[in-house]
């Protein structure tokens, strides 16, 4: 295995369109929260690129990139999970119709003085969190931010341009989730976090239906291009909440004849390999500092729904290094001839990294041949970020941090 990417095959994936655990990402709940996201003024579909170029230099049908660097001018796609589970706590508290939640009924004055003050808390890396600030901002209530240790201060100042109250703890990402947890529960504020634990499911299953609006637009600008579904799809994980709600709006929408899934990871954070490694059929974690530049993937507790989810739809799961990131960063920043160029990050670009790395590289020739890669593949990658720590995306992309190996 090349310089420490490590794969597993995915032998517990359920077959004959046995899917039950994807429909809460069904077409019909991903639907209301585009609505929602489309009642934003700052809405607009971020683009889906396609790779022509790339795709003929690597002998497949089509590569396609959803760069989410333009999601509402917060350059990551994190805003859709945190903005609609908001929304659907405070609708809620309403006690209205669904279908009266838009961001404009949300922030009327009147509506203002029913819901009084709400504070919502959440941990981040940075994307997430503020996202959760920037619509707070806009709801007019109030955010607590907590990002763990080695975190970006760029990424800090960011949350707290958005009137957050935010700070960079001692703690690794798992661990600054639970003192979030603890501190909204002792001051009744809201917890908006996008993982599952027991007693705490509805507002991640919120979160997983609004990152569902990237996979619906991802899927009509396709059908737009004049591809029904791709064959493949590379979607990271973290927690998994986002490759939950692409893998499960896919596993849906598409049943038994639904694209072939690879869950990536960073290695230093591959609780999700592990988990299918131990063949239970159960979430594994992973402990420790997780000292990755794959700051937004830096998480080692599996969210129990997303799992079910990734568990019964995906092919393969796949950890790699921080050099693949890095080498996806610069692929999509250095485009070939008249392809487009995506600025991604370090969390963004990991696909692209090892796609490019399965692709070139002859010893990861039995990954390809797992996957079934060829020249009808039509592959669906999503840069989930653009450059949200500027400086180390030049140290990679300008200077050469992390080559590949």
């Amino acid at each position: 295995m090349r310089a420490g990417i490590k794969w597993a095959v995915n032998n517990m994936t359920l077959k004959s369109g046995q899917t039950t655990s994807a429909d809460l990402l069904a077409k019909a709940q991903v639907d209301k929260a585009l609505r929602f996201h489309r009642s934003f003024p700052e809405y607009s579909e971020t683009p889906l690129t396609s790779l022509d170029n790339l795709a003929a230099l690597f002998g497949v049908n089509g590569i396609y990139v959803k760069d989410e660097s333009y999601r509402f001018g917060l350059n990551a796609f994190k805003v859709l999970g945190g903005s609609y589970a908001m929304a659907r706590y405070l609708n809620r508290c309403l006690n209205d119709d669904l279908g009266e939640l838009t961001v404009q009924r949300l922030s009327d004055r009147e509506v203002r003085a029913q819901l009084g003050e709400i504070t919502f808390a959440t941990a981040t890396d940075g994307n997430h969190g503020r996202g959760v600030a920037w619509t707070a901002r806009r709801l007019q209530q109030k955010s607590v931010v907590y990002m763990p240790k080695g975190s970006s201060l760029s990424r800090l100042e960011n949350i707290r341009a958005e009137g957050a109250e935010a700070s960079i703890t001692e703690l690794n990402y798992d661990d600054a989730v639970r003192l979030a947890a603890e501190n909204a529960k002792r001051w009744g504020w809201v917890m908006v976090q996008d993982t599952a634990w027991e007693g705490y499911e509805e507002i991640p299953t919120w979160i997983m239906q609004g990152y569902g609006t990237m996979a619906a637009e991802a899927l009509e600008q396709l059908n737009r291009l004049g591809v029904d579904k791709p064959t493949h799809i590379f979607i990271q994980a973290g927690v998994g909440s986002l490759a939950g709600a692409v893998q499960g709006f896919f596993a849906a929408a598409f049943r038994d004849a639904r694209p072939r899934t690879v869950i990536v990871e960073p290695d230093q954070a591959d609780c999700f390999l592990k988990s299918v490694q131990s063949g239970d059929g159960k979430p594994h974690s992973v402990g420790g500092d997780m000292p990755t530049i794959m700051a937004g993937l830096a998480c080692g507790e599996p969210n129990s729904l997303a799992w079910d989810i990734l568990r019964d739809n995906s092919e393969m799961f796949v950890s790699c290094p921080d050099w693949v990131a890095a080498k996806g960063m610069r692929v999509l920043g250095n485009p070939l001839g008249g392809d487009h160029r995506v600025v991604s990050g370090e969390s963004g670009a990991v696909t692209a990294g090892l796609l490019a790395s399965i692709m070139e590289d002859s010893d990861l020739g039995a990954l390809r041949q797992d996957l079934g890669l060829g020249d009808d593949s039509r592959i669906l990658l999503f840069s989930t970020e653009g450059d949200t720590d500027p400086a180390r995306y030049r140290n990679i992309v300008w200077d050469g941090e992390f080559p590949s190996v």
